[in-house]
């Protein structure tokens, strides 16, 4: 009780300051950059924070394998291998990386709350689900051409060693190609071959397991992100939400308004239990989570606790609202002070921190304390009271390990040195080029991945692949060629019936095997066009109220693809995660 009244203490004088001092309470920074997450990982997944040129040419970059809840900034490539990741925008932006995809973050800039988001498919597949607001910019390039997210939508890039396509799932987009721009919507597919000019238009092919999966992501993270949105009283979308919601519980606690917790979590419970540190050149020591839900608690908003409320929860960011009465301009729902009618208080958006914990120093020892929403930058944490944690997060999981009490000082530091804590990423090897080609049929565009030990090698000249393992084709092959089995067709590799497999009898003479992989591409620069100065798309972005997170209106491939829900739809009234109680 004691900690609730300081603390609401502190927040009423704050507040009134702010407002005498006729400043905002938080303004948009044109020069903060700009953090995205590494949301989920699958199997192999790894990344490089800087390379020059094509990625998987560069023998200087260095790769690291990458975990859930890694924070990705401009530079930073991820690749897949046997695996599949998922990457969240701040505004809900979404992209998706198949299996051998190796995505770049060419541009990730804030100018006057606009954020530009030029990235680069260097090589695979990956879909994109974005809902730009006003003056927001988003492209990726893939192969010879640029897709342009015109609105609320979602497409998919295969960008492969003999060409790209993209197909629009949902929405609209425009396709750049030097200097010529195609329009097109849902259902439609363009491809390119390397090297050529022209353009094939045609309908998107039908969806596989890949699409299934986005489909189910996009459908999963919006209903979870509406229902945790119900407690933050924020008109601002926030990653992380939907874990919260899926992973733990929202409950009101008195004074306090909404707070957070797992589920399972005990009142010995404390945060920072399960992760690792790693030096990010911006922003110094950052705490990523092993735990699916580790985003948002350790990077928005701060912690506090009361045995009332069962100990330790998570406090979301502040937002200062209009005029009226009610909850401390909605500071998750703190306070209850009054203000003057019609007094308008412009909301900040949600700030990222490196992690929401406060380095403190006695006698040497390095500790942490958990970030209380009011703290102040170099002031001693509200929180000290409640014990300083180790830095050792496996340390954590019996409580504090040292106590602040009985007149204890504490150094509270801006940052520990570089070389007080020790990063937990491990280096590994460059994702390797694989060769793959798209194929072009009656059923629609199909890929084919060509293992190391393929006799299908890539023919720059002919902008083809071809099988080195082929005698000439004799004068009497045209109508056995045209009724051969799904398989290989004199020099080309070709789509037969899907219901039709090949022979048991059929067999290869067997020769010394063709590296695909030593075969290099035909070279494509896979520049991104620069983003233009002010972008109007038109397309909403979360604007709060009782919308709720506007998601993409299904999601689809041809006609046989199941179609998800629409992620703007309501959060069920009950069941599910995240209930309160």
């Amino acid at each position: 009780m004691r900690s609730s009244k300081m603390f609401r203490s502190i927040l009423s004088l704050s507040f009134f300051f702010a407002l005498s001092i006729g400043i905002q309470p938080a303004a948009a920074d044109s020069s903060h950059a700009r953090v995205i997450r590494l949301s989920l990982v699958q199997g192999d997944v790894r990344f490089t924070r800087e390379s020059h040129g094509d990625p998987l040419a560069d023998q200087k970059a260095q790769w690291e394998t990458a975990q859930a809840n890694l924070p990705v900034r401009q530079g930073y490539v991820v690749a897949t291998d046997n695996g599949r990741a998922e990457v969240e925008f701040e505004n809900g932006a979404m992209a998706f990386l198949n299996e051998n995809t190796v995505l770049e973050f060419f541009d990730l800039s804030l100018e006057d709350g606009a954020r530009t988001t030029r990235l680069v498919l260097r090589q695979g597949s990956a879909s994109f689900y974005v809902n730009p607001a006003n003056g927001d910019y988003f492209s990726v390039t893939g192969g010879d051409f640029t897709v342009e997210a015109s609105g609320k939508g979602s497409f998919r890039i295969n960008n492969f060693d003999d060409g790209s396509n993209v197909d629009v799932l949902s929405g609209h987009a425009s396709v750049l190609h030097k200097k010529e721009t195609t329009q097109l919507s849902k259902g439609q597919s363009l491809s390119m071959k390397a090297g050529e000019n022209s353009v094939s238009i045609g309908r998107s092919s039908v969806g596989d397991d890949f699409d299934h999966w986005v489909s189910g992501r996009i459908d999963t993270v919006s209903t979870a992100t509406n229902a945790s949105l119900q407690y933050t009283n924020s008109p601002y979308y926030l990653p992380g939400y939907a874990d919260l919601y899926t992973y733990g519980a929202w409950s009101s606690c008195g004074g306090y308004g909404y707070g957070w917790r797992p589920f399972g979590a005990s009142l010995g419970w404390s945060p920072f239990t399960m992760g690792q540190w790693m030096m990010d050149p911006g922003f110094g020591w950052t705490f990523a989570s092993y735990q699916p839900w580790g985003w948002a608690p350790y990077h928005y908003g701060g912690w506090l606790f009361d045995d009332s409320c069962g100990g330790w929860f998570y406090s979301p960011p502040a937002y200062y609202g209009y005029g009226g009465y009610g909850g401390y301009g909605g500071y998750g729902g703190y306070g209850g002070y009054p203000r003057k009618r019609g007094f308008p208080i412009h909301p900040p958006r949600p700030v990222y921190r490196a992690s929401t914990a406060v380095f403190v120093r006695q006698n040497g020892k390095l500790g942490i304390v958990p970030m209380n929403p009011a703290d102040k930058a170099g002031k001693t944490p509200l929180n000290l009271e409640h014990g300083v944690f180790s830095v050792e997060p496996a340390r954590n999981a019996a409580g504090p390990v040292l106590s602040a009490a009985g007149g204890q000082k504490w150094q509270t530091l801006k940052s520990p040195p570089r070389d007080a804590l020790t990063s937990g990423l491990v280096a590994t090897t460059a994702p390797a080029r694989t060769s793959r080609t798209i194929l072009e049929g009656s059923g629609g565009t199909r890929v084919v991945s060509l293992s190391h030990d393929s006799s299908i090698v890539y023919d720059p000249r002919e902008h083809r692949f071809v099988n080195t393992n082929v005698a000439p084709p004799s004068a009497g092959t045209g109508i056995a060629e045209k009724n051969a089995p799904v398989g290989l067709r004199n020099d080309r590799i070709v789509e037969g019936p899907r219901n039709n497999p090949p022979p048991a009898t059929t067999t290869r003479v067997p020769v010394a095997p063709t590296s695909a992989r030593a075969t290099a591409p035909p070279s494509r620069t896979m520049s991104p066009p620069p983003a233009p100065r002010s972008s109007s798309s038109g397309g909403g972005g979360y604007r709060g109220g009782s919308t709720g997170y506007s998601g993409g209106g299904g999601y689809s491939r041809g006609s046989s693809a199941p179609s998800a829900p629409a992620p703007h739809a309501s959060a069920p009234s009950s069941g599910g995660g995240g209930r309160p109680h």
